[in-house]
């Protein structure tokens, strides 16, 4: 799985690369002509060069710097990558509408010869969105859904559910927003906790992150706390570490598993659908998961990181699903592309007889940036029509 690995990162320079070359350039012609001298296009150039090398110096050099200096680089990455983001599209935009004006001369003369001016002035909008969707990524909502499950019997009549995906605790991510989020979450007083999925992230510095399993023993809903893993814990290459940090009296991570709570109803984790490329085991088919329970005699909740396969566990008689991991985009507008790409990318579904509630996360990967969602944090009451006294 190493070439996979390999042939991912090679890519994503290469893009990367690409993207900071356009913007450098672009910049540094901007910044040129209106301060009429050549010399601010190198010192722009040089800058973007800086600013691109940062995170992956800083996830490198991490192991023999300072922990402290470590982060402040992995930080001014994670900022340039969401500032490159919008400076590539808004120049992007500005230079297909002076490739149009050349073809179809629509602008007034006074506006030609103005597009450095403007390219400057679009540099502080996303110094401002950056700024902004930093505080938005701070502020963290409870979504209450409400949803009743039909058709089946069970020992209890309402259940309340807080679930948290995506929480990506790691260099950006820290065990400070971790007890923010087990605070919030016991304040709700729900009867059971899930995770679902992307608990930590690809970078997550587990030596620092140690406290994570004491933080998390602070969720104390009466029928337990459970976790499925997402891809991130795959990518770090330490879901094993994780599952053995977490799963001692913490939080059980359910691994194609089910379990039966209280004779109410059951409990189903998938493992990740990208585990494959990871280490080379494919997850069971989710026949195979359910094929020692009695699917017509209680609820049956799912918990699969991505929302994506509906129709299997629509077919394989799913009531509730929980899902994650598309943050909804996390940056405007690639909530556009999250649609395209999912049935559901975000919120309540109701497919034939299973019902999915996806997370939009509670954290964020790559940039501390939000823009155009929240974080959140979900809360669903579960009423059992059948219930039987």
């Amino acid at each position: 799985m190493i070439w996979q690995m390999v042939v991912f990162v090679t890519i994503f320079m290469i893009i990367g690369g690409l993207l900071n070359y356009y913007v450098g350039w672009r910049g540094g012609q901007a910044l040129s002509y209106m301060l009429s001298s050549p010399r601010w296009a190198s010192c722009w150039t040089w800058l973007v060069a800086c600013l691109a090398i940062s995170y992956p110096f800083g996830r490198g050099a991490s192991h023999y710097v300072s922990h402290a200096t470590g982060k402040i680089l992995i930080h001014i990455g994670s900022y340039w990558m969401a500032a490159l983001y919008y400076l590539f599209l808004i120049f992007m935009l500005c230079d297909l509408v002076r490739i149009l004006n050349r073809a179809f001369d629509f602008l007034p003369s006074s506006l030609r010869g103005k597009f450095p001016l403007l390219i400057v002035a679009v540099m502080v909008a996303v110094i401002i969105l950056l700024v902004y969707g930093t505080w938005n990524a701070q502020r963290p909502v409870v979504r209450s859904y409400e949803v009743t499950l039909d058709r089946k019997t069970s020992n209890i009549e309402t259940l309340r559910i807080a679930a948290v995906s995506d929480i990506h605790l790691g260099w950006i991510v820290g065990i400070d927003r971790l007890q923010q989020m087990v605070d919030t979450v016991n304040q709700l007083e729900p009867d059971l906790v899930l995770l679902v999925g992307d608990i930590v992230d690809e970078g997550v510095d587990l030596e620092t992150e140690a406290k994570m399993p004491e933080v998390l023993r602070g969720l104390q809903p009466p029928l337990g706390t459970f976790a499925v893993l997402g891809n991130h814990e795959y990518i770090s290459g330490q879901a094993e570490t994780v599952v053995g940090f977490i799963d001692q009296k913490v939080v059980r991570v359910l691994r194609d598993e089910t379990v039966a709570i209280q004779d109410a109803f059951y409990l189903v984790g998938r493992d990740d659908r990208s585990r494959h490329r990871f280490d080379g085991q494919p997850r069971l088919p989710l026949d195979e998961v359910l094929a020692d329970i009695d699917k017509a005699r209680l609820p049956i909740i799912l918990m699969d990181h991505e929302p994506s396969g509906l129709q299997e566990a629509d077919s394989a008689g799913i009531d509730l699903q929980f899902s994650g991991h598309t943050h909804l985009g996390q940056l405007f507008p690639n909530n556009y592309i999250t649609n395209l790409i999912y049935e559901q990318d975000w919120g309540y579904l109701h497919k034939d007889h299973m019902q999915l509630i996806v997370s939009s996360g509670y954290g964020t990967w790559g940039p501390p940036i939000r823009i155009g969602n929240r974080p959140e944090i979900v809360l669903v009451t579960v009423h059992l029509s059948d219930y039987k006294s």
